[in-house]
């Protein structure tokens, strides 16, 4: 049985994951390194690509903990998931969202801009992986999927301290938030609620990949 394949940012959220018929992949914010490792990936042979992780909202009513399964993807590239495997992600989570996802690899800095995306391409939620995943996909002629959990909702903007945090490796880097914070120490409080929300975030994860199952609901 081929393995799905899970395109996340960080190590972390790799983790949460790791088990029999998963290959798990943490870009760590560089497109072109988590692309290549895809590519590898899927050529070895798989049953589909997903995008998974922590994710930003776009809409009101998206809380911390909530779960959005993707119907489609807007951005880089539009493409759209596979409705089966869509219906089984969410079928498997109480309370998921279906809707659509935003993904060009830019960290969006304004409340703004995340307000206007969601209008604008009808989505719900933002990340920083499915662009890439969904090309591959397409590359590959494999169903795609994204399911991910909010970490911060529409009116909160991650703070420079943890935007510039993420290793190429997906690790976390606590050298670079530590020099934001000294050279800005006004977002102290700011990077204590995130830092809270992506822990919640986290714990979410690990109760949802179980109960999405082996290869997170791939429908056989």
């Amino acid at each position: 049985m081929k393995p799905v394949i899970v395109a996340t940012g960080f190590t972390r959220e790799v983790r949460t994951i790791e088990g029999p018929g998963v290959v798990a992949i943490a870009g760590g914010g560089v497109a072109e390194r988590l692309e290549a490792r895809l590519h590898q990936a899927a050529s070895n042979g798989a049953s589909g690509i997903v995008s998974y992780g922590l994710t930003g909202g776009l809409a009101d009513g998206l809380r911390i903990g909530d779960w959005v399964v993707g119907s489609r993807l807007a951005g880089a590239i539009d493409h759209e998931c596979h409705p089966g495997w869509r219906d089984a992600l969410a079928s498997r989570l109480p309370g998921a969202r279906i809707g659509a996802f935003f993904a060009d690899g830019r960290m969006i800095d304004t409340i703004a801009e995340k307000r206007a995306l969601g209008l604008n391409h009808d989505a719900l939620a933002v990340d920083m992986e499915s662009h890439v995943a969904a090309r591959v996909a397409l590359a590959h002629g494999l169903p795609f999927a994204i399911v991910r959990i909010i970490s911060d909702e529409v009116d909160h903007l991650l703070p420079h301290a943890i935007t510039v945090s993420m290793r190429p490796d997906g690790g976390f880097d606590r050298t670079r938030m530590r020099k934001s914070l000294a050279d800005d120490p006004a977002q102290m409080r700011d990077v204590t609620q995130t830092m809270a929300q992506f822990a919640a975030g986290f714990r979410g994860l690990r109760s949802g990949a179980r109960l999405m199952g082996e290869r997170l609901a791939f429908p056989d």
